[in-house]
């Protein structure tokens, strides 16, 4: 049984992240107007008064109403969900077969699975795409897999790993009309602008760049694919009369058709005041710049000390706000501790250190992660000329490949992602093979 939380906040918790803080592509924490938002509605929520019931239900509405600003949608072809996983798997339980569903491989699993899922059970089949390059998606990868049995291409507008921003409206184009594109948004939502318009279907939780918190996240379906979509897991909030004698009755028009349940009311509140918040400090847009602009400055610091960017292959227009790095001749594990140690907080995916900064991030983050850096360098140097100690093998650390998909073993391999959080958790990596129906496989990290 879990101990209760008691007694007053802790003091350090109420000054926010540490300023060293860089891991916002796994947890954002949660902006003082998000927070704000938050504690007000939960307590609307600890008070049985119908009004303040009503009160809720409109918060609900409120965000629905910001997030079609900020995607630049219809409000009706907007709902909320618990999160991305359930969201796409909400997509891939509309979407019927036949046809296949292309997936790049080294998609982060959130995006694997329900399309695994429901393969074989209604759903359409799955075919895994190689990276292209540094690229996790390309037009020319899609051109070169686009059979007539292609239905979908289910993308995430960012990858978690290389930070490779996809070409929405360039794949689009490639899809055509008759085939949807699926997007996985959340490590793009709020960091960089994104082409929302090519998505016919978008799906982005809040926890990540929008510092929002968990229970609510952003599902988009456009009414010009709305039909071609069945309420798979729609339940009695996506109908128009819940009470109905005889069911199912009719459908609500627009994405509602697709929710199970009311959405979690703070939580949503939540995610509305978060948007408000950056489309109030000039959008993604504006974000962008700084984010890629204290990005740059942090690859260049680790560039300078001997290391290796994963992201220098791609143009500047093809990088969002995270990027990963390692120095040869340093085990990775070493190398997260010892930032960990100085107050420079990351994420480690195997051979990566993965940074993501946000526009929160003060200068002094830069600097921090620079001395950082130094230390590391000269704790080695002085260790008696012994550069085994605190090192990979030097074959090992020219031989693993700087694309997207980071293993190339047709060997079932695990990929550890851990951060300074205690509770990191690991990810599983998929052998080459490509599943063609819904037998399920382990797949990789992103």
């Amino acid at each position: 049984m879990n101990a209760p939380i008691t007694g007053p906040p802790d003091p350090a918790s109420a000054r926010g992240p540490l300023p060293g803080y860089l891991d916002h592509a796994r947890i954002g924490p949660l902006s003082p107007r998000a927070a704000a938002a938050l504690t007000a509605a939960t307590a609307l929520a600890g008070r049985a008064d119908p009004a303040d019931l009503d009160r809720l239900f409109a918060l609900g509405d409120a965000a629905r109403d910001s997030a079609a600003r900020l995607l630049d949608a219809r409000p009706h072809e907007i709902t909320l969900v618990p999160s991305t996983s359930n969201g796409l798997f909400t997509v891939a339980a509309a979407l019927h077969g036949p046809g296949t569903v292309l997936v790049p491989r080294g998609e982060f699993p959130a995006n694997v699975y329900p399309w695994l899922r429901f393969a074989g059970r209604g759903g359409p089949d799955v075919r895994l795409l190689d990276p292209d390059g540094p690229r996790h998606i390309s037009p020319d990868l899609l051109r070169r897999h686009l059979s007539p049995d292609v239905t979908a291409l289910t993308v995430s507008a960012v990858d978690s790993l290389t930070g490779h921003l996809a070409p929405l409206a360039a794949l689009k184009e490639i899809l055509g009309p008759d085939r949807l594109l699926i997007v996985d948004a959340i490590q793009g939502l709020g960091a960089v602008p994104l082409e929302t318009d090519a998505a016919d279907v978008l799906v982005s939780g809040g926890q990540k760049w929008l510092r929002a918190g968990w229970g609510a996240a952003l599902l988009l379906i456009r009414d010009r694919c709305g039909e071609r979509l069945a309420p798979g897991l729609g339940g009695w909030a996506g109908v128009t009369d819940p009470f109905a004698v005889r069911h199912p009755a009719p459908s609500l028009p627009g994405a509602a058709a697709h929710l199970a349940t009311n959405p979690d009311f703070p939580a949503a509140a939540a995610i509305g005041a978060a948007v408000d918040d950056l489309l109030g400090q000039g959008g993604p847009a504006a974000a962008g710049i700084r984010i890629r602009s204290t990005l740059a400055e942090l690859l260049d610091r680790a560039r300078r000390a001997g290391a290796e960017i994963l992201s220098d292959g791609l143009a500047p227009r093809e990088r969002a706000g995270i990027g990963s790095f390692r120095l040869p001749g340093h085990a990775s594990d070493s190398v997260h501790r010892a930032l960990e140690a100085a107050g420079v907080i990351t994420t480690r995916r195997d051979e990566w250190i993965r940074l993501s900064p946000h526009t929160s991030t003060p200068a002094a983050a830069v600097d921090l992660f620079a001395e950082a850096l130094r230390s590391l360098a000269r704790r080695t140097t002085r260790s008696h000329g012994d550069t085994r100690v605190g090192t990979t093998s030097p074959t090992r650390a020219t031989t693993t490949s700087t694309s997207t998909s980071t293993s190339t073993s047709t060997s079932t391999s695990t990929s550890t992602e851990s951060s300074t959080h205690p509770k990191a958790q690991a990810h599983a990596h998929a052998p080459t093979s490509t599943p063609t129906d819904a037998q399920e496989s382990p797949c990789p990290t992103s």
